[in-house]
C-alpha cells in the first residue's frame, strides 16, 4: 500500500460521498409501494432470467443478514411482491419469482430512481464515471 494518510482520506472521502448520496436518493423512496430493501430484493429478482434468482443469490446482493433477508422475502411473498418455491437444483434453497404486481412496483420506482441516480452522479465525465466503475471492482475485488 501507499501512503497511509492518502488511503484514509480515501476512504473517509468515498464514505461520506456514498452517505451523502443514499441520503439524497432515501427521497425517491417517499410516499412508495416498495422499500429501499425491497428494491433492492426486487432490482437481483427481476434481472435474474425469466425474473426468477436463488434467495441465497439475494443474499449475497444485499447488505444485511440472511436471517434478515429470510424475513423481509416473506414479508414481500405475503405482500404478493415475489413467490417463493423449492429450488430443485438445491433441496435446502429457494427461488424467488418476481410477481406481476412486484415486476410493476419495481419498474416504476427505477424509472424514478434512476433519473436520481444519473443526477447524481452527473458532475462526473464518462471518462471518470468509467474509473470510478473501475475502482470500486477493484475494491472489491471484482
Amino acid at each position: 500500500m501507499s501512503d497511509r494518510k492518502l488511503a484514509l482520506e480515501a476512504w473517509e472521502g468515498l464514505f461520506r460521498a456514498q452517505h451523502e448520496l443514499f441520503a439524497t436518493m432515501a427521497a425517491d423512496f417517499d410516499d412508495t409501494q416498495i422499500t429501499q430493501a425491497e428494491y433492492d430484493v426486487l432490482l437481483t429478482v427481476t434481472r435474474a432470467p425469466e425474473m426468477t434468482a436463488r434467495l441465497r443469490d439475494v443474499t449475497a446482493n444485499m447488505l444485511i443478514s440472511q436471517p434478515s433477508v429470510s424475513r423481509l422475502v416473506d414479508r414481500m411473498v405475503a405482500r404478493g411482491l415475489l413467490s417463493k418455491s423449492s429450488d430443485p437444483d438445491d433441496g435446502r434453497g429457494s427461488l424467488l419469482t418476481a410477481t406481476d404486481t412486484g415486476a410493476r412496483s419495481f419498474r416504476e420506482l427505477a424509472a424514478v430512481h434512476s433519473r436520481s441516480i444519473v443526477e447524481s452522479m452527473s458532475p462526473l465525465d464518462d471518462d471518470e464515471l468509467r474509473t470510478l466503475r473501475r475502482l470500486t471492482n477493484k475494491l472489491r475485488g471484482l
